[in-house]
């Protein structure tokens, strides 16, 4: 039996209007049902676009917690639409001034059934997430979804292998990775190099939406367990609509069976 379900994947170019991207927001996962998409997953920072010249203070005025009324729309659309949706938001943290970079995972009830707080923030190549962000402190556990086990990664954590490694090895069918991924020197070519290699070596699908626009490069891809591009949004805003087939990623793994044959006995830091 051929399991396949029908994805959507929304490439956005966000407003400084929390307002405005919300109802943008609730327009695509609208547009995604009359298309036949079972789950919907959107960028990172869809909340809002942050330009730097916003302070730590101001955007922590726009965050919210998990229940407020930003992601609870949300929620209410899914329900709506019969839609499992993965998002994101800037939601409040004990620390002053900073707020987590948070992706969500809403089921077709409308229900807010896993969460995760980006670990690895962006300080590097001339930027500092730290300095208006607060880092997660724990990998979330996958969780079943209608298209499969999904293991959740927030952009900058792609360039990390471990933490795909272990949503793998912890059950992951698929990664989704709502992006930012910002524009400069090679990083396209980085971009599609680490999904298609996160793939690869974990047999599994891999799904990023990314932000359009601003300072951002687009390219929203999905690629399967085996390394090919199903598709890549280039630099369109909208909707994708991809086929995601768990018979794939039993096959690839069968054939490949990276994850069987890691010694994981001997794998250690060697002594200097």
């Amino acid at each position: 039996m051929n399991l396949v379900t029908k994805i959507a994947l929304i490439q956005m170019r966000a407003e400084t209007s929390k307002n405005q991207n919300l109802k943008k927001i609730l327009r695509y996962i609208s547009q995604a049902t009359h298309r036949g998409s079972k789950l919907c997953a959107f960028p990172e920072f869809m909340m809002c676009y942050t330009p730097s010249s916003q302070s730590p203070s101001e955007l922590s005025t726009i965050a919210e917690q998990i229940n407020g009324e930003f992601v609870s729309s949300i929620a209410e659309a899914a329900k709506q639409n019969s839609m499992q949706v993965v998002g994101t938001m800037y939601e409040k943290s004990p620390q002053p001034n900073r707020v987590y970079d948070t992706s969500f995972l809403i089921d077709n009830k409308g229900k807010v059934i896993s969460k995760y707080r980006k670990i690895h923030l962006y300080d590097a190549l001339g930027f500092k997430e730290s300095a208006k962000l607060y880092p997660g402190s724990a990998i979330t556990k996958p969780i079943k979804t209608i298209a499969g086990k999904m293991g959740m990664m927030i952009c900058y954590d792609l360039r990390f292998p471990e933490m795909s490694r272990i949503l793998a090895s912890s059950g992951s069918e698929i990664l989704v990775v709502p992006s930012a991924w910002v524009q400069g020197k090679m990083k396209e070519e980085h971009w599609i190099t680490i999904n298609k290699t996160r793939a690869i070596e974990n047999g599994c699908y891999v799904v990023s939406p990314d932000q359009v626009g601003n300072i951002y490069c687009g390219r929203s891809l999905v690629v399967d367990p085996y390394g090919k591009i199903l598709l890549d949004m280039k630099k369109r805003e909208g909707i994708g609509i991809v086929d995601i087939s768990l018979d794939e990623v039993k096959q690839v793994r069968k054939k490949l069976p990276l994850l069987q044959n890691r010694r994981t006995d001997i794998y250690t830091n060697l002594k200097i």
